[in-house]
């Protein structure tokens, strides 16, 4: 498994940072579709591991089998948002909101160009 830790802060202290490791192979486009995150406790104790499949192959010949890039963002986005309109917004997140909104744009113009083509959802360039 590879680990990746660009979300880790030098300096943080060891149990502030999660684990997250990439479990599959690369697949045909290039990129990795499971994740495991670790490091974390919830209510339940005995959770402390979570997987995020993302989808893997073509949706029109796998079907929807895990989520996007897009789905990911926009609960990022979502969070960012709320802790703006909250009793502690910060200049930083707000550069982060407005990063998260352009990586956003970018990924769903790659949709709407590729659904203009006839090729969304299939593996044609």
């Amino acid at each position: 498994m590879r680990q990746v830790t660009d979300h880790i802060v030098d300096g943080d202290l060891p149990q502030n940072q999660l684990k997250i490791e990439v479990v599959d192979e690369p697949g045909a486009g290039g990129a990795n579709h499971v994740y495991d995150i670790t490091g974390f406790s919830t209510k339940d104790e005995a959770v402390n591991f979570l997987e995020i499949p993302f989808q893997n192959g073509p949706i029109k010949e796998a079907g929807v089998n895990g989520i996007t890039q897009e789905a990911l963002l926009a609960i990022v986005i979502d969070r960012l948002r709320s802790f703006q309109a909250g009793p502690y917004p910060s200049e930083l997140n707000s550069i982060a909101l407005i990063h998260c909104g352009v990586a956003l744009d970018a990924l769903k113009s790659r949709t709407r160009e590729r659904l203009a083509r006839g090729v969304e959802g299939t593996t044609q360039t």
